[in-house]
């Protein structure tokens, strides 16, 4: 075997060991959601003086906000078939959509927020509206760290091409924002239909 084999096969060896560990990260962040997820089942209606959720909640936006994010799993898809081809500029070009339609959704998100906050439901009023601020908040702020990602991912394609490391790390990355949409889909599931109903 000559050096350069040696070298990567090593490096195949590491992207895997990494690829393991970010799964076991998911499962923990799985972990931590279902706690949330818990807490608020458990506080959703310890309104105490505040508004209730049939007040606060407007499937409408909520509705939006989940397009948004649903559309952006899609062309994160459509970026890893581009990378895939080795279409580095398509790739770089459907990662740009995706960010633009995460950032979509996070401007929704603080919206939503600035909305509850203005009608008297800030974090502080109730059990309802701490569990709530606290679930979705994290779960924006996960959106968040995710465009973010993107962000340092177009960077690192457009100046060192599609490597095997750089595949790798957009594939880590496409787990983490596909997680978010499962995760958003359990919260329209389980905070805002409920919460109208």
């Amino acid at each position: 075997m000559s050096d350069a084999t040696i070298l990567e096969e090593e490096e195949k060896v590491s992207l895997e060991a990494r690829e393991f560990g970010f799964w076991i990260y998911l499962m923990t962040d799985a972990i931590i959601f279902a706690l949330l997820f818990a807490t608020y089942v458990v506080l959703s209606r310890n309104f105490a003086s505040g508004p209730s959720s049939k007040e606060l909640f407007d499937l409408g936006h909520t509705a939006g906000e989940t397009a948004l994010l649903l559309i952006s799993s899609l062309t994160f898809g459509f970026a890893s078939i581009a990378q895939r081809a080795g279409h580095k500029m398509r790739e770089v070009q459907w990662l740009i959509v995706t960010l633009l339609l995460g950032l979509g959704f996070l401007a929704m998100e603080l919206i939503e927020f600035q909305g509850m906050i203005a009608a008297g439901a800030g974090p502080e009023v109730s059990g309802f509206s701490s569990a709530f601020f606290t679930l979705v908040g994290t779960h924006g702020l996960h959106v968040a760290f995710g465009c973010l990602g993107i962000i340092v991912m177009i960077g690192q394609i457009l100046v060192k091409g599609l490597t095997q490391p750089v595949r790798s790390r957009v594939f880590r990355l496409g787990l983490f924002w596909h997680f978010l949409d499962i995760v958003w889909i359990g919260i329209f599931s389980v905070v805002y239909l409920p919460g109208v109903m």
